[in-house]
This record gives C-alpha cells, structure tokens and sequence, in this order.
C-alpha cells in the first residue's frame, strides 16, 4: 500500500496528529511506521550512530536538529548501520549529505533538506526525550506513520 496516511487518518481522525512540517523523502522506501526513538542534537551525530548501531526492528528514529541546515546529521555511512540493525527509518529535523546514494537505500528517510557538509561528532545531544517542533510534540514510544502524503503520529499502534 503506497498511501497509508490518509487511511490512518480518515479511520482513526480522532486519535492522530498530523506532524506539520515540510520533511522531504530521500529514502527508497516511501512508506514506513513504527515506534519512535528520539534524539535531540545540534550539528552533532553522535547520539543518532550510537542509537541506530542498536536494534530497530519496527522502530523509526526522530531526530530534533534544531532545524539547522548547515550541517548533515545523517549520511550514507548512517543509513547502512541504521539498515544493518534493522530500523523502519529516520525522520531528520534538519540536514542530510549524500542524497543519490540514499535514494537507493531501502530505509525510510525524511529531512528538511540536503547539506553537503559533516557534523561533528561530539557526543553531545539527548536520547528519548520528548521533542517540541513548531509547537507539535513528539513523544518517544509514540507510533510515526510517513508516506509521500505526510505523517501521522498516534499514541498506540494502528492498523490500516
């Protein structure tokens, strides 16, 4: 099925939040859900390597960047331990780099947008703390439905 969120959200439109934010597709894989792991950092991509080098199986990780786009939080490097452990995908409040190559990767990603520049890789950053983004909260064990048409978070697993 190519478009889950509007399913979602016209048989359970009392029980979703619609996430507003203009996120663009990079990965291959259009459609993905799962639960959500979260990570807040600031040009800094310690905390996502560290959180996707563990198992993902029916998770996707978001990631608070602050909405900096003047460095990339997430690459090509990135999207093969997030594939290796299994994750559903990555939702990047912020920057990626090597945009052609993840087009091929079957992981889900959304970002705001492409930087071709590294972050460091400081350690600082939080894990599995709730993010505020444009007034919008998300919480870590929430469920994160994306297609092409958006997201859609819900507070328990739905079926569509």
């Amino acid at each position: 099925m190519k478009d889950i969120t509007p399913v979602i959200c016209d048989k359970y439109a009392s029980d979703v939040q619609l996430l507003d934010l203009p996120l663009h597709n990079f990965g291959y894989r259009s459609v993905f859900f799962g639960q959500v792991v979260t990570v807040s950092c600031f040009k800094d991509s310690a905390k996502i390597i560290e959180q996707l080098s563990q198992d993902g199986k029916g998770k996707v990780l978001f990631v608070d960047g602050n909405g900096s786009c003047d460095a990339a939080l997430f690459d090509d490097q990135t999207a093969a331990i997030a594939m290796k452990n299994g994750w559903e995908g990555v939702v990047i409040y912020g920057a990626l780099r090597d945009v052609g190559a993840l087009a091929d990767r079957d992981i889900g990603i959304k970002a705001l947008a492409a930087c071709p520049k590294n972050s460091a890789n400081h350690d600082s950053g939080h894990v599995n703390l709730t993010l505020r983004i444009a007034n919008q909260s998300i919480q870590p064990g929430d469920y994160l439905y994306s297609d092409w048409n958006g997201i859609v978070l819900s507070t328990k697993p739905l079926d569509f």
